[in-house]
């Protein structure tokens, strides 16, 4: 069985890296892809990247051609998903939003975070969050995806051992994350010209940034449903993909084997690698990968501290929707996937 894929908003960085993904994805077929701007251009033109490996021109949002999809994938800005997603679920199309529409339960949240109403809790009660390692068994049955943000994947891979085996104060979580600047977007911005961002590191979002409440509703989650103290500030890197999260947690024991623990929580998974004992994971040993690295240490003062890298595009992004997408179909989930990361 080929699974014909359709790719709607597909001229953003999520959409290439979709492409670059699926273009050597065994099972798969892309068969449209669409872009509101740049209807009947050649991909490979737009892509130079791509040029020569795809004959694929972009089509409107409504083109027919999506209707014989098995599964469309959404790389577009909030609000999109939630208002059309629903057109394909009922032809028994399968639907990964990459963005945020289909990640929070609450719809007062998500109107605060994303200025929208147009939120259809009939729709979003049939979705599952797309984290892979967290919620496999509902993914392979599932009908819709919210695929998880970038952050909100590096923080709760990290925390999942030790919130599992309440092992930390779910109250005094800190995390101080890194992205680089591909993941603002392929828009133009004034803040990310290579003037504004070389040779300079900026926290920003310190008065609430859109994937705090992501990241609070699935630790909880995690955690049997208990409230969350969380403290998250992003900050902007000079580097263009990558991602990596620093986490301060405090043991409710002090005697606790961790490293062995998060070895053992992901022995038996494929993308999230657990480095040796007193390893620090740096964001070059995933570039363009979609796996996970982290390191766990006690720091000089008390705190546990937890470190997570990815890459933003692959494992924040395509990849993991694409490993979602291996899991509703029944596939290998490293299928597409098990390339490994660039040096240098």
């Amino acid at each position: 069985m080929t699974i014909k894929v359709g790719i709607i908003g597909g001229t953003g960085y999520t959409g290439v890296e979709l492409l670059r993904l699926l273009h050597t994805h065994e099972g798969v077929e892309v068969i449209a892809i669409s872009s509101r701007s740049e209807v009947g251009q050649l991909v490979g033109d737009f892509f130079p990247s791509l040029a020569g490996q795809t004959q694929l021109i972009f089509t409107k949002s409504d083109d027919k051609i999506l209707d014989s999809c098995d599964i469309i994938f959404f790389a577009t800005p909030h609000g999109v998903a939630m208002k059309t997603a629903g057109n394909f679920i009922h032809q028994g199309i399968k639907v990964i939003d990459l963005g945020p529409d289909f990640r929070l339960r609450d719809k007062n949240e998500y109107a605060q975070w994303y200025g929208l109403d147009n939120f259809q809790g009939d729709l979003l009660a049939s979705s599952v969050y797309g984290l892979s390692e967290i919620n496999r068994a509902q993914i392979k049955t599932a009908n819709l995806i919210g695929n998880p943000g970038c952050f909100p994947t590096t923080v709760l891979l990290a925390l999942k051992p030790l919130i599992e085996q309440k092992l930390i104060d779910l109250s005094t979580i800190i995390v101080d994350a890194k992205t680089g600047v591909s993941g603002a977007g392929r828009g133009a911005n004034q803040a990310m010209l290579l003037c504004e961002t070389s040779e300079s590191v900026k926290a920003y979002g310190i008065s609430g940034h859109r994937h705090y409440p992501e990241i609070k509703q699935e630790l909880s989650s995690l955690a049997g449903g208990k409230p969350i103290g969380l403290t998250f500030i992003p900050h902007l890197v000079p580097m263009i993909r990558g991602m990596e999260s620093t986490i301060y947690v405090d043991l409710l024991e002090t005697d606790i084997e961790v490293q062995s623990i998060f070895e053992q929580a992901y022995k038996d998974e494929y993308f999230v690698n657990v480095l040796g004992a007193g390893v620090i994971p740096a964001t070059r040993n995933v570039k363009s990968s979609n796996f996970c690295q982290i390191g766990v240490q006690h720091a000089v003062g008390g705190k546990l501290v937890v470190t997570c890298v990815i890459d933003n595009l692959v494992k924040g992004a395509a990849g993991q929707a694409i490993q979602n997408m291996n899991i509703m179909f029944g596939l290998d989930e490293k299928t597409g996937l098990s390339s490994m990361g660039l040096l240098p």
